[in-house]
């Protein structure tokens, strides 16, 4: 590689560091602003072009998004609301692919019926990580978001076969339905079980292996690219495989990681996704040069108008199945009425806005190829994708940007059960091991030393118990959790006073430093429980 290129890489590495500073403090949701400045920094004369290789996106970026998104995801919470997730993984991504192809036909000149369907299949599916940026921290219900990234989960698949079928068609003026269908069913049907097969021999391999976190850390990299690839490799869906692959493994997590795998995993993983997801944000501002760069037949103005009409038909397709689809099954159904939680508007209207586009939508763009095997051009390919870009930079920032003020507008709230769900988990297992200590310990030790061992989880069942007679009240609770928080700063006071003055090894430091660290992160989650 080019000392030019790592000199890129490392500065955008800055710029996405620099900025995710500034989302923190104006509060908008960090792709926005990334997009905005890769607009913003590719368009200054004489800097070298970044162009975005799709392959690199589909092989590098998209299997370890995707993974990441799954391991994050409750196969419980996917399963119930699975009815909900199909009909906008499947029926919106479909219904949407058809909308933007009948715009593109109608209203754009010399846009055929294939390669409009082509675009529409491109920009139909929403992008995993601008939902759960644009959902994050706003106190949205907690089935809202399942069904916004279990969506985000499959959509990519769907939209991604609609492509290929609809690049076919484009080659050979011919599409059959049937076929199609079946060939579809096969695709992600296969790709679910390559991700099931890979995940149970990965969940073998980590069982039969010593426990090591770096190792264990390692691994967890290497298995969504594992299933990814094997899928690819057979031409079957590598995006379900990833995400069939993830769910399987997340639900054995316990069995397979010790709390040091655990604990150094999801800290790495963090960082890699945050560095990923920035990178390919401000990938695609960067972008925009380019795009219109390869575009002569038509006026930038005209270019704009296009663009105006393929995003507005795709957010309004989005609103327009959203909402029947919400309702109209639940009119049908009584069963669906009593397994399913009320559906309300406003929650509803926020599915409806949640459609930002990504990467993966310019990544198809950018794939499609330059001329068939006649040697025939490829119709429309650079407005093709000027088209997907000006979607992907309309619904970050109009959707993106507006969403936060229309969860407040529609006053949603995060719901309680998962706190009382939490709440009661916890005070069973603080109830049982008092109860464990004094059948197992009582007689062996004396009232000091027992109370000692039983303070922990007292304090957690008075936390719990607020209205018990003779308990701590919240705010002593508060004062207690500020007091261990001020006596651990003065401990790393004194340890530093320590290496200062040369008493400490720098071994002895970084262990001590680790426990230190370990106990501020366990205040930090009972504080998060308030």
């Amino acid at each position: 590689m080019h000392l030019e290129k790592i000199t890129i890489i490392i500065l955008l590495l800055a710029v996405v560091t620099a900025l995710a500073e500034v989302t923190d403090r104006i509060k908008i949701p960090y792709p926005v602003l990334l997009v905005l400045a890769g607009i913003g920094i590719g368009l200054i004369p004489n800097l070298p072009i970044v162009e975005l290789n799709p392959d690199v996106v589909f092989l590098i970026f998209l299997p370890p998004a995707l993974y990441s998104a799954a391991w994050t995801t409750s196969w419980n919470d996917f399963k119930a609301s699975s009815r909900p997730i199909s009909l906008l993984a499947f029926g919106c991504v479909l219904f949407t692919t058809t909308s933007v192809a009948l715009v593109a036909h109608y209203f754009i000149p010399g846009f055929g019926w294939a390669e409009s369907f082509v675009l529409g299949a491109i920009i139909s599916p929403p992008d995993a990580v601008a939902a759960t940026a644009a959902t994050k921290g706003l106190g949205v219900p907690k089935r809202l978001i399942t069904i916004l990234e279990g969506e985000s989960l499959v959509n990519d698949a769907t939209g991604l076969i609609a492509m290929r079928y609809a690049i076919l068609a484009t080659a050979t003026g011919t599409f059959i339905f049937w076929l199609a269908t079946i060939n579809f069913i096969y695709v992600a049907g296969v790709g679910i079980i390559i991700g099931l097969l890979v995940g149970q021999l990965l969940f073998w391999i980590h069982r039969i292996t010593p426990n090591n976190p770096t190792t264990d850390t390692t691994l967890t990299f290497i298995t969504p690219y594992i299933a990814y690839l094997l899928a690819e490799r057979i031409h079957v869906s590598g995006v379900l495989a990833v995400v069939a692959c993830g769910l399987f493994l997340s639900q054995r997590s316990s069995k397979i990681f010790s709390h040091q795998s655990r604990i150094q995993a999801y800290s790495t993983w963090d960082t890699v996704t945050f560095i990923l997801n920035g990178v390919i944000f401000i990938l695609i501002g960067l972008q925009l040069r380019t795009v219109l760069s390869h575009i002569q037949n038509h006026s930038f103005g005209t270019l704009l108008w296009y663009g105006f009409l393929v995003s507005i038909a795709t957010i309004i397709a989005r609103i327009v199945w959203v909402f029947p689809g919400a309702y109209i099954p639940r009119w049908l159904s009584k069963g669906i009425r009593q397994r399913e939680p009320e559906t309300t508007i406003r929650s509803v209207s926020i599915v409806a806005w949640s459609g930002m586009r990504g990467v993966v939508s310019l990544a198809a763009a950018l794939a499609l190829p330059l001329a068939f095997e006649d040697n025939t051009p490829f119709p429309n390919r650079d407005l093709i994708i000027f088209l997907t870009f000006a979607v992907i930079f309309a619904t970050l920032v109009i959707q993106g940007t507006t969403l936060p003020a229309l969860v407040r507008k529609l006053g949603i709230k995060e719901d309680a059960g998962g706190r009382i769900e939490e709440d009661h988990a916890r005070f069973r297992i603080a109830s049982s091991v008092i109860e464990h200590i004094e059948e197992n310990y009582s007689l062996g030790l004396n009232d000091a030393v027992l109370a000692q061992i039983k303070s922990k989880y007292e304090l957690r069942i008075q936390r719990l118990n607020k209205n018990v007679d003779n308990k701590l009240t919240e705010d002593e609770i508060k004062e207690f959790h500020k007091i261990q928080r001020d006596l651990i700063s003065r401990e790393r006071i004194l340890l530093e006073n320590l290496s200062l003055e040369k008493q400490i090894s720098a071994e002895a430091l970084r262990k001590l430093e680790y426990e230190l660290d370990l106990e501020d992160a366990r205040i930090d989650l009972e504080l998060e429980t308030k």
